[in-house]
């Protein structure tokens, strides 16, 4: 009996897991979608070079996916393919990572090129949403590095990845949410510049921003939710037991 009521709450977590997971990617979804609306329609769309002022749209929106929606499902990676080998969620993980820190250097490009390439030059890195960003991000590359070399690159020890995985996992998920702050620092700052007059008469465009926000808040809680609850971790494998390094 004890051991069939183990396994009916086995298969409850598994079901919840597997609702969260996919809420996740419902909300990680509708935040990209809800800001490619807002700089797509209420802001004029997307250009490059040729025009600074709509090229700042492609900052937000790819910040977006690099930095929460991307990152998020690089922290879910080790959650979904618990019974796959590690090496290949390894590799995914780590490209995930590469991916985000892809979209958000141009993303990075964009807004610097927006500024620069106005008439007259607009100033650059004086905001905290601007000096959390930049810090956001050189600790995210670094987070990056730091998990390749251990974790990755064949010559680790492995009593080098046993005293570098809590540090590794911290800073991970310290690091998400620093991104989910800047981004709502962001969304805020665009706002006021933007549409400070209007947005307390709760126009269309205020609506959809509010929305965005608390997109992001919920997908971040979300994530967070499954990352550090116990019943989700990947356990090792019957060949990996010996590393006693499951993420």
């Amino acid at each position: 009996m004890e051991s069939y009521g183990l396994h009916g709450d086995q298969q409850r977590n598994l079901r919840w897991f597997t609702w969260l997971v996919l809420l996740a990617q419902l909300l990680g979804l509708t935040a990209v979608i809800l800001v490619a609306v807002w700089m797509g329609h209420f802001r004029s769309g997307f250009a490059w070079q040729e025009n600074p002022a709509i090229e700042f749209n492609y900052h937000p929106l790819f910040m977006i996916i690099g930095m929460i929606f991307l990152y998020a499902d690089a922290m879910l990676v080790y959650r979904v393919f618990r019974n796959d080998r590690k090496i290949y969620v390894k590799i995914l993980h780590g490209s995930l990572h590469v991916a985000a820190l892809l979209f958000s250097a141009v993303g990075l490009k964009a807004v610097f090129d927006s500024h620069n390439l106005a008439d007259p030059p607009k100033a650059n890195l004086y905001s905290l949403h601007s000096w959390m960003g930049l810090i956001t991000i050189i600790l995210f590359g670094l987070q990056w590095l730091g998990g390749f070399l251990s974790f990755l690159w064949p010559g680790a020890s492995l009593g080098i990845r046993k005293q570098y995985m809590p540090f590794h996992t911290f800073w991970g998920l310290t690091i998400f949410c620093m991104a989910v702050g800047t981004a709502l620092m962001g969304i805020v700052e665009k706002t006021l510049f933007s549409i400070m007059k209007q947005y307390s008469s709760m126009p269309s465009e205020g609506l959809l921003i509010n929305f965005l926000g608390l997109t992001i808040v919920a997908l971040a809680i979300t994530v967070v939710y499954i990352v550090t609850k116990s019943e989700y971790k990947r356990e090792p494998t019957p060949d990996e037991e010996h590393i006693q390094l499951a993420e």
